[in-house]
C-alpha cells in the first residue's frame, strides 16, 4: 500500500513515472504502424485475389468428393442389385435341387417293387447325383459371382485410384500457387 501512495506522489510532482515518451515516427504510433501493415497485406491479398483462390480451390474439392460420393453411391447399388440376384438364382437353385430329390424319391419308389438291393443302390446313386449338382451349381453361382464382384472392386479401385490423383495433382498445383504468393 505504501508503494501506491509513493508512486501517486511522484506522479503528481512529475516524477519518474509521470516522464513517459511516446514513440512515434512520421507522426504514427506504434499502433498505427501495426495497423497500416494490416490493412496494406489485406489490400495486397485482395489485389492478388487470394481468397478467390482459396474458395475455388475448395469448391473443386467439394465437387470432386460429391461425386466419389455418387459414384460410392452407384457402385453401392449395383452390388447390392448383384447380390439379390445372385441370391434369388441360389434360391431357385435350391428350390431345382428340392424338385430333383423329390424327382428321385418316386423313381426309388417305383424302382423298390423290383427288388430291394437294385433299389437302395439307385437310390444313392440317384442322391448323390443330385447333391454333385446341387453343389456344381452352387459352386457355379458363387464363382460367377465372385468375378463378378472382383470386376467390380477392380473398377472401384481404379476410378478412386484416378481420382484421388487428380485430388493431389490439384493440391501440389495450389502449394505452388500459394508459395509464389
Amino acid at each position: 500500500m505504501l508503494d501506491l501512495s509513493l508512486l501517486a506522489a511522484a506522479a503528481e510532482h512529475g516524477g519518474p513515472a509521470a516522464e513517459h515518451a511516446e514513440l512515434a515516427a512520421f507522426g504514427l504510433t506504434p499502433g498505427m504502424w501495426v495497423a497500416a501493415a494490416m490493412a496494406t497485406l489485406l489490400a495486397v491479398m485482395v489485389w492478388k485475389k487470394v481468397p478467390g483462390m482459396i474458395t475455388s480451390g475448395l469448391d473443386a474439392s467439394i465437387a470432386e468428393i460429391r461425386k466419389q460420393l455418387d459414384e460410392a453411391k452407384a457402385l453401392r447399388a449395383e452390388a447390392e442389385a448383384l447380390r439379390k440376384e445372385y441370391a434369388d438364382k441360389i434360391a431357385g437353385a435350391e428350390q431345382e435341387a428340392a424338385a430333383m430329390i423329390d424327382d428321385a424319391r418316386h423313381e426309388a419308389e417305383a424302382i423298390v417293387a423290383k427288388g430291394a438291393e437294385d433299389t437302395k443302390a439307385l437310390i444313392k446313386r440317384r442322391e448323390k447325383m443330385a447333391e454333385d449338382k446341387i453343389a456344381a451349381a452352387e459352386r457355379g453361382a458363387i464363382d460367377e459371382l465372385r468375378a463378378k464382384a472382383a470386376a467390380a472392386a477392380a473398377g472401384a479401385a481404379k476410378s478412386l485410384i484416378a481420382a484421388s490423383h487428380d485430388a493431389k495433382a490439384d493440391k501440389g498445383l495450389v502449394d505452388e500457387a500459394i508459395a509464389g504468393l
